[in-house]
């Protein structure tokens, strides 16, 4: 396994870490500590969380995700993994998270207080903003309408929040997610200016059939030493081939309505059937190409797998392996250029 700075960090982190937003609904405690025992057994030291999984997201589940982690995490040598965990923002209407999800001091508290009592620790490493307490466009949404502004917490008092949430030992390092250029240099400009922490990280989807991140944040994060931890590199399933064989196959996308609405889109199949082109006349599974692929672009510090059981998450550690030749990578980029971003 290779390991990586995490942005300005002190931390190293494995290229391939473990999302576990399947923990709780998809896979029951058991199945949950099986996967964890094997990713660090292959070499993962990175485990990333959120306090609203599993998903899809609802009341009765909110924080088992953490809870199923933490039961594990108790019997390891914490000082030898690295946990990050999210708290929500008020975009995406949980009103049973918190009652009120929004980033302000009150909120922080109570959230990484919840989160260090499910996951059984004193302590996260990484601590990210799940997504903007402001109107961005996400999930799918591409174009910015200034129409849906609407009230927000500053990104200066967020900023001081979480800076003292650091001061408390609660927090080593801070990150966003779901985040645009500009909130990224806004982060950064506050922690500059009032000589607050800087962020580290930037977890965003990245994947074959969403380059977006590309565009511009590749350039922000390259200049300011933010890491990208890339979320949804199989594009919640779509670049292994299933859905093609099978629209219905069982996954997120049809275990859940209305869930991954961005993936609903006219060249997805299209696009998909090409990468898995690719991938065969190589000799690759296509998940393995695509996990490579998002791996080893230059501004990737470390993509997170998820996956329902045991074969599929081997199946997706052995891609640690794997470098695309350049005839791969010529065939790729055709590829994009003639669907570029089906689902952004």
């Amino acid at each position: 396994m290779e390991y990586r700075q995490l942005g300005a960090s002190d931390l190293k982190v494995s290229a391939l870490a473990l999302g576990t937003m399947t923990f709780g609904e998809q896979n029951s405690e058991a199945e949950a500590h099986a996967q964890l025992d094997l990713a660090v057994s292959r070499g993962v030291n990175f485990i990333d969380t959120a306090e609203m999984y599993p998903v899809a997201p609802r009341a009765e589940t909110a924080g088992r995700t953490e809870s199923y982690i933490g039961t594990w995490l108790k019997r390891q040598q914490r000082d030898k993994l690295i946990v990050a965990t999210k708290i929500a923002g008020p975009a995406r209407g949980f009103s049973w998270i918190r009652n009120s999800p929004r980033i302000d001091r009150a909120q922080l508290n109570e959230a990484i207080d919840g989160s260090l009592r499910r996951l059984q620790t004193d302590y996260v490493d990484l601590y990210q903003i799940h997504w903007p307490d402001r109107y961005v466009p996400m999930f799918g949404a591409t174009s910015y309408d200034a129409a849906q502004e609407r009230g927000s917490v500053p990104i200066a008092e967020q900023l001081q929040a979480l800076g003292d949430l650091v001061k408390a030992g609660k927090v080593r390092h801070i990150g966003l997610s779901n985040e645009t250029p500009w909130g990224v240099m806004e982060f950064l400009r506050c922690a500059a200016t009032l000589g607050l922490p800087k962020i580290v990280s930037i977890q965003n989807a990245y994947h074959l059939m969403n380059r977006s991140f590309e565009s511009g944040l590749a350039e922000v994060c390259r200049h300011a030493n933010v890491g990208l931890l890339a979320y949804s590199p199989l594009a919640f399933g779509h670049l292994t081939g299933k859905y093609l064989a099978d629209p219905q196959a069982k996954g997120r996308v049809t275990l859940f309505q209305g869930f991954g609405q961005r993936y609903h889109k006219p060249n997805v199949p299209a696009a998909s059937k090409e990468y898995m082109r690719i991938a065969r006349e190589a000799g690759l599974s296509p998940a393995q190409m695509a996990l490579a692929f998002a791996r080893t672009r230059w501004f990737t510090t470390s993509i997170l797998l998820g996956a329902t059981s045991v074969r599929q998450l081997q199946e997706n550690l052995d891609s640690a392996e794997i470098t695309l030749t350049a005839e791969m990578l010529e065939k790729i980029e055709a590829v994009h250029r003639m669907y570029p971003n089906p689902a952004p």
